[in-house]
This record gives structure tokens, C-alpha cells and sequence, in this order.
């Protein structure tokens, strides 16, 4: 028996345990790293410990620390949350050869499943349909290949110790196999110390739906289906529970696998079941194949929650406390739809690149469940996952639960930096997606139309030039004297691109004095904006927009203009239905910008050069990889603009560098020639 938990974990999860074990009456104890010692799950937790450093190795990753640091706090269990340590047996051994109680599964469980190609031998045995592949141990390149040839394209690559979509390569024609390994092997070898991969079949109308499971060592139950088909780079966007379509015969197919897989292996605490689903001619029982197993708490647990009632994490420390499982399989059932959508710090029109900085702005509709391990002026590190939170709804049926998601998605406030939120808000409202028509490849095959809004319109334009001013509020709220007529000119690049990218507007801000032809002082301000894209192929005709302020706030043609603008340096953030960054252009620097700009390759976020593919004097074709950044976890290959030259290496592979360090120089021929 414990009275008090340490939570290994940081972020949104590390939140969610400690509210569960504050309703349960136990203590929480915090582990932290420096980056993260004003962290919100620090704040919240009755005790904070810090384990130093930056990176997970550092700090997160540090078994024997978070062991010291639970000794020393009193605590007599810990809760390792998901990823870090959560599925690390060695780590369950040290815990318990501590005197500790570990809230999950024992070491050989988690072995058990640690590996995919172990794994699937083990699931067949139980009489668990799994996918058709190879998972051999010779790993030898030929060999891989021979087994792709055999299985038949397309074949997916995927590391045997991974999850998350990381050391995972699609492969659709032989030619591109060795170079899909090699990529697969070093993205697994960093992420997870082992670049063993298995080689499955690419089922081509698959559908990713898993089974949350529950045992206490030796029964177990099943908590019915989450439907997790939306996914960009084979990570999760939006999550669901009952899946769509559903039929009687297929959950109990799906659950009863999923039950003997967690007995196979005598599972205790919370895990999940994955399977692969052929959805090309509907939910059908004898089309389901196993995938993996995770051996922890999933991060989309809230909908199984939302529509069963049950707290897992609740679960989770009773069971670890001894107690039996907490409900039979009879007494569980399905109420209602739930989903979640995850809404991540990244740039989804420079292909889904995680994004760095202060959250100026942080807010969530007050009817909807948002878990989250950050607030407004938090910072998004560029150490960890970037995901800000994830927004929860439930309701009777499915068409309302996306009904309420996407006005929740519509009114959540975010400011400072670049995210998914106009994506999920246009994905939720996908007609396909709508009608319940959903398979993996659904975002990549709408990804053009689910990119949010290409531009703001005139009211975000005309709000954004008036904050770029300090005209936000009312004009007499900034200081500004109205005895005379006033007008300046704000020049910004829509997209956050900066003065070399983008789209440029120009805004010509106007307050006629108490004699013009607008307003007087001391009645409300007036403000005529004229707007007029800079490049004359898109400009059209310029937009005049005439705006006053009632009460501090701006409106056009009798309608309040409900939108938020933030500003952090030259950075605009609009937010409404729809968010917009904007960049104010600073004419001082236009000249300099202009020099280097298409000459420079530049890294797009912090990270860590893991290749460089060019050698000084080669001449590259457009789309040409040039180097392979780390960031986030995830590997990102950077290319050639143009058919060009390489000028000059600025980096070196192992270095690690910030956002926007320049990498390569590039020239065209004749560039290059003449400096030859």
C-alpha cells in the first residue's frame, strides 16, 4: 500500500495523474528537468524534484535519479505516464528491486511486447490474426529486400522497438527500398537504441482501430474500440470512440482477441491492443490483423473514458494498490461518441514542422474537456514533443460530438506561435471524415483543402495593421492625440514567413482629426484602412474598409469584429474562426533580406544535423536532398529549391543548431562559375 506517487512524466500527462490521485486522496511528487522547473505539472504537484538537464537523457530519461528522487520524497509508487520510461523493463526492475511500486505492467509483459517481430510470433500462438511480413533476425539489407519481394509491394518498415510512427517507412516500389531502410534504421537508432526493423504487408485501405484493454495479472477485460485512422507521418490527430461503423460482430471479434493477447502475457494495468484493418469493404470480423501492442496508457485514453465512465488512471493505482480488477466484463458499456483531437506547436503548410516559442495566448471553451500541461505564457521547448493539449467533447451521437468539436475548435484562443488548431477545425468538418468514410490515407489524399485558411481576410488584415500600430483598442487608449489628421503605412507578410517568403499586404492606416471626414474626438475613434496586396499578379483592386470603436472595440458595418490580435515583437497572431500569423515588415531590413534570399538554406527549427548529402561544387536538381535535420524526435530531409550549385557547407553533421542557422549556400551555374 502507498500513500504518495512520483510521476515520471512531464506535460499534460503528468497533469491528468495528479488530479486523479489528489481526488484519491494520495500525495504527488514532480521530477523536472531545468527547462521545466515552472512547468505546470510542478506547479500543480504537492512535491518537485529536480533531475537536471535539458533533453530526456538528461532528465526524463534518468531511471536511477527518478528512483533516488522517489526515496528521498517518500513516495511509495511511481506513475511513468506514456513514452520516456513507461515502457522500459529494465527500469520496472529497478523500481521494484527498490522497494517501489510501479503503476503498470511487470518487466516481462512489457518484454513480451516490447519488440513487434517477438510480438506477432507470440500473438499467433495465442490465436491472434496478425499482419503477413517478415520478422526474422537476419537483418541483412538483401535479406530485407527478398522479404519485401516476397510479402509484395507496397511494404512498410518498421522498427521493432518503435511506436509512434518513428523508424516507420512506407514503401511503394522496390527501387525506393534501400534508401527507405537506411532512413528507417537511423530515425530507430536514435530514437530507440535498436535499428532492427520488420518488414510488413501495407494493407491499401487500411484503418487503424486498437482496443483498450485492462488486467490485473491474470484476467483481463476489454474497454471497447477507439477508432485512431487520422493520422499525418503515422502519428495520431484525431481520435474517436465507438469507431464508425462498428458492427456487433466485430467488436466482440476485435475484443475477444484483444483480451486473450493481455492474457497471453498476464498483463496488469492499462494497455491497448492495435489492429490493422482492411475498411475496403467495410468492418468485417475476419479482416483485422494485430500490430502491436503498448504496454502503458495510451495518450488518446480520454475518449474510452468520455463514453464508458471509467478513470483509467484511477484504475491503474488501484490495481498497483492490489486491489482485483475494478469491473467484469458485464458490467462495462458504451454511452454516447467521444473524440479527441491532439493540437500541436508545428507548421502544417511547411509540412507539419514542429514550431518553438511563448504561448502569448492560451485559452479553451469552458464546455469542453482540455488536457493540457501548459497555460498562457508557457513556452513550447524545442527539447520535448511539441503538443500544447488535447481538446475532449462527448455527446449522443457522433454528428453532435463533431459538432461540438469543431465550435470548440472555432473559439479556442491561441497566440505567439504557429499551430494545427485551423487544420483540426477543417479535418473535423472533412465531408468524408463527417460521413464517418475514414481510412489512414484520408489526410494525405485531402491534405491541399485541410491546410486552413491561405489568407486572412480584409477585417483580419485591417485588425492586424491597427495592432501593428498600437490601434488595437480605441486610438485615444494608445495615447494618440486626434486634434489633427494621422496616416501611416504597415507593410506585412502574411504566413509568418518573414520578409523573405509569403504574401505581402500593404495597409494604409488613416484618423482623421475632429474636422475630417470620419469622427470626432471624444465620440469613439474612426479608422479608414485601404488594403492592397504588394505583388500586382494577385493585388485586384484594393480593399477600403471604414472601422470605429464602441466600448473599446472595433466594428465594421455594424458588426462587432469578434478577433483577437496578439503581438510578440514584429509577430502578429490573429484568432478568430481561423487563426493568421503575420509578420511586420521592417523596411530597414528589406534590403539585406532581399540579398540572401533563395541563396540560403536555413534550418526551419532547432535541432541536430544527422546527414549532410552535398559536397561543396555539386550541381543538384530541384527537390535534391541536401541535409537531414532531427528535431522533435523526427527526422526532416531539406531540399534543393532550384537546379543549382552547392556554394558552400556551413554545417557539419553531429552539430546541433538553432532555428534559422544557415546550412548550405547555394549558387546557380553561372554564380558559381565566376566564383571559380
Amino acid at each position: 500500500m502507498f500513500d504518495k506517487i512520483l510521476i515520471a512524466n512531464r506535460g499534460e500527462i503528468a497533469c491528468r495523474v495528479i488530479r486523479t490521485a489528489r481526488r484519491m486522496g494520495l500525495g504527488t511528487v514532480a521530477v523536472h528537468s531545468d527547462v521545466d522547473a515552472g512547468a505546470q505539472h510542478v506547479l500543480q504537484a504537492d512535491q518537485a524534484v529536480s533531475l537536471g538537464g535539458a533533453t530526456p537523457a538528461e532528465s526524463y530519461l534518468r531511471g536511477d535519479a527518478i528512483i533516488q528522487a522517489a526515496r528521498d520524497a517518500g513516495a511509495g509508487a511511481i506513475h511513468p505516464g506514456y513514452g520516456f520510461l513507461s515502457e522500459n523493463p529494465d527500469f520496472v526492475e529497478a523500481v521494484e528491486e527498490a522497494g517501489l511500486t510501479f503503476i503498470g505492467p511487470s518487466a516481462r509483459a512489457i518484454r513480451a511486447m516490447g519488440l513487434k517481430d517477438a510480438a506477432k510470433a507470440l500473438m499467433e500462438k495465442a490465436g491472434v490474426p496478425v499482419v503477413p511480413g517478415y520478422h526474422g533476425a537476419d537483418q541483412d539489407d538483401a535479406r530485407l529486400s527478398r522479404a519485401a519481394e516476397e510479402i509484395g509491394y507496397p511494404v512498410l518498415i518498421k522498427a521493432v522497438a518503435g511506436g509512434g510512427g518513428k523508424g516507420m517507412r512506407l514503401v511503394e516500389h522496390a527501387g525506393d527500398f534501400a534508401a527507405a531502410l537506411a532512413s528507417a534504421r537511423n530515425e530507430a537508432k536514435g530514437a530507440f537504441g535498436n535499428a532492427d526493423v520488420l518488414v510488413e504487408k501495407f494493407v491499401t485501405a487500411p484503418r487503424h482501430i486498437e482496443i483498450q484493454v485492462f488486467g490485473d495479472g491474470k484476467d483481463a477485460v476489454q474497454l471497447f474500440e477507439r477508432d485512431c485512422s487520422l493520422q499525418r507521418r503515422h502519428q495520431k490527430v484525431i481520435e474517436e470512440a465507438p469507431a464508425p461503423g462498428m458492427t456487433p460482430q466485430m467488436r466482440e471479434a476485435m475484443g475477444q482477441a484483444a483480451v486473450r493477447a493481455a492474457e497471453a502475457i498476464g498483463y496488469s494495468g492499462a494497455g491497448t491492443v492495435e489492429f490493422i484493418v482492411d475498411g475496403s469493404d467495410g468492418l468485417r470480423p475476419d479482416r483485422f490483423w494485430f500490430m502491436e501492442m503498448n504496454t502503458r496508457l495510451q495518450v488518446e485514453h480520454p475518449v474510452t473514458e468520455a463514453v464508458t465512465g471509467v478513470d483509467l488512471v484511477e484504475w491503474q493505482i488501484r490495481v498497483a494498490r492490489g486491489e482485483a480488477l475494478p469491473a467484469t466484463q458485464q458490467d462495462l458499456g458504451l454511452k454516447g461518441h467521444a473524440v479527441e483531437a491532439r493540437l500541436y506547436a508545428e507548421d502544417v503548410p511547411a509540412g507539419f514542422l514542429p514550431a518553438v516559442g511563448r504561448l502569448d495566448l492560451l485559452e479553451f471553451p469552458g464546455d469542453v474537456r482540455a488536457d493540457s500541461g501548459v497555460v498562457t505564457g508557457d513556452r513550447i521547448s524545442p527539447y520535448y514533443d511539441p503538443m500544447i493539449a488535447k481538446l475532449i467533447v462527448h455527446a449522443p451521437t457522433r454528428s453532435q460530438a463533431l459538432q461540438r468539436m469543431g465550435r470548440a475548435l472555432d473559439v479556442t484562443r491561441i497566440a505567439g506561435l504557429t499551430t494545427n488548431l485551423d487544420f483540426l477545425a477543417a479535418l473535423v468538418r472533412q465531408p468524408d471524415f463527417a460521413a464517418g468514410d475514414v481510412d489512414t490515407g484520408l489526410i494525405e489524399r485531402n491534405l491541399a483543402k485541410l491546410k486552413g485558411p491561405e489568407a486572412p481576410g480584409p477585417e483580419e488584415l485591417a485588425l492586424a495593421a491597427l495592432a501593428a500600430l498600437g490601434l488595437d483598442g480605441a486610438a485615444e487608449d494608445a495615447g494618440f492625440a486626434l486634434w489633427q489628421p494621422l496616416e501611416w503605412t504597415v507593410r506585412m507578410v502574411v504566413g509568418g514567413g518573414g520578409p523573405a517568403g509569403g504574401r505581402e499586404v500593404e495597409a494604409r492606416v488613416a484618423l482623421p482629426g475632429p474636422q475630417g471626414a470620419g469622427g470626432q474626438a471624444g465620440t469613439g475613434t474612426r479608422a479608414r484602412v485601404r488594403l492592397a496586396w504588394v505583388d500586382p499578379a494577385e493585388a485586384g483592386e484594393a480593399k477600403d474598409l471604414l472601422l470605429e470603436t464602441r466600448g473599446g472595440q472595433w466594428w465594421l458595418d455594424g458588426r462587432r469584429l469578434d478577433r483577437q490580435v496578439m503581438r510578440h515583437g514584429q509577430r502578429l497572431t490573429v484568432t478568430g474562426r481561423g487563426s493568421w500569423i503575420l509578420d511586420v515588415v521592417d523596411p530597414l531590413d528589406r534590403a539585406g533580406a532581399g540579398a540572401a534570399a533563395g541563396n540560403m538554406i536555413e534550418a526551419p527549427m532547432p535541432g541536430l544535423i544527422r546527414a549532410i548529402r552535398v559536397a561543396t561544387g555539386d550541381r543538384v536538381a530541384e527537390g535534391a536532398p541536401l541535409a537531414v535535420l532531427e528535431a522533435m524526435k523526427m527526422e526532416h530531409t531539406l531540399t534543393a529549391p532550384r537546379d543549382c550549385r552547392i556554394a558552400e557547407i556551413l554545417a557539419a553533421e553531429g552539430d546541433q543548431v538553432e532555428a534559422g542557422a544557415s546550412l548550405i549556400v547555394l549558387a546557380d551555374d553561372d554564380e558559381a562559375d565566376d566564383a571559380a
